[in-house]
């Protein structure tokens, strides 16, 4: 299996493995804030006893090994986990995802700036293609603070991500797995700064201990591993797949509803990366 076909099948499965966790957040019945606290620190510790399981007397070794690169990347993903928390319990679904897909773009952008990777001319006309569907996306919520506000957060984590994943892909020599660790942590810290975490209840406690200690841990691996071997707008892209299936699983659940400017939005956004996609396919080939 080539880098490029190792590293679409692992960020495929990510993506797959990711797709409830929108659900599963509108399941548990908290505030945000505890959501974010238990949220990081489980996925933190997930992410640790993983590491000890597989790498036993080296997992110290692993976990220092990304250094100061690995404790940016970690911030930034603690960050942007806050961000995405903040976006999903105050927007739709739907607008939280779509405007996040927009970071495949973001993602073109770090990747020049840091790598001077080429930005094609169809990247660039997609990048305006996107940012036009968030505009109809942001415009139909203007009125209403709470999902202007959220789609604002949303719009901060699709930044973050495509500085995220730039920087594993400048760095992918490096096993940037056990930064995530750091990042649970800071979303942790971030989150109890702000206010302290309150009880949840029992069926919500297993909600989050699914979502915190399995499904996190595993789905990010994934993704950092993807980013080695693929461009981080190539990975981005690929967020797609839960930017369409997570909003459907929580409609079919719970009967959550995108509104009309978001399915127009959503629908310049997703096939302008889609069109992206293929252009960047038949220059490859080329």
């Amino acid at each position: 299996m080539s880098e490029r076909a190792r590293g679409l099948a692992i960020t495929t499965l990510a993506m797959l493995v990711i797709t409830p966790d929108v659900l599963l957040i509108r399941l548990i019945d908290t505030d945000p804030w505890t959501l974010a606290f238990w949220r990081g620190l489980l996925s933190a510790a997930g992410l640790v006893i993983g590491l000890l399981a597989i790498y036993r007397r080296r997992a110290l070794e692993v976990m220092l090994a990304p250094g100061v690169p690995g404790l940016v990347i970690g911030t930034l993903f603690g960050i942007g986990t806050v961000a995405f928390v903040w976006a999903i319990t105050h927007t739709s679904a739907a607008s939280t995802l779509l405007i996040i897909a927009t970071g495949s773009m973001f993602g073109a952008a770090f990747s020049w700036l840091l790598m001077r990777e080429r930005l094609p001319v169809y990247t660039i006309v997609a990048m305006i293609g996107t940012f036009a569907g968030l505009l109809i996306i942001v415009s139909g919520e203007a009125g209403t603070g709470s999902s202007l506000e959220g789609d604002l957060s949303a719009l901060v984590v699709a930044v973050l991500s495509g500085l995220t994943f730039a920087l594993i892909r400048k760095h992918r020599m490096t096993d940037m797995v056990p930064t995530l660790a750091i990042g649970g942590l800071v979303t942790a810290a971030i989150a109890m700064a702000v206010s302290l975490p309150v009880a949840v209840g029992t069926g919500d406690a297993r909600l989050i201990a699914v979502m915190g200690l399995i499904m996190l841990p595993l789905a990010f691996s994934l993704q950092f591993i993807g980013a080695r071997y693929l461009p981080a707008p190539e990975v981005l892209l690929l967020f797609l797949l839960e930017a369409v299936l997570a909003p459907i699983l929580v409609w079919a659940v719970i009967d959550e509803e995108p509104a009309g400017t978001t399915l127009v939005g959503g629908l310049v956004i997703l096939a302008t990366l889609a069109s992206h996609a293929v252009w960047s396919l038949r220059r490859q080939k080329g």
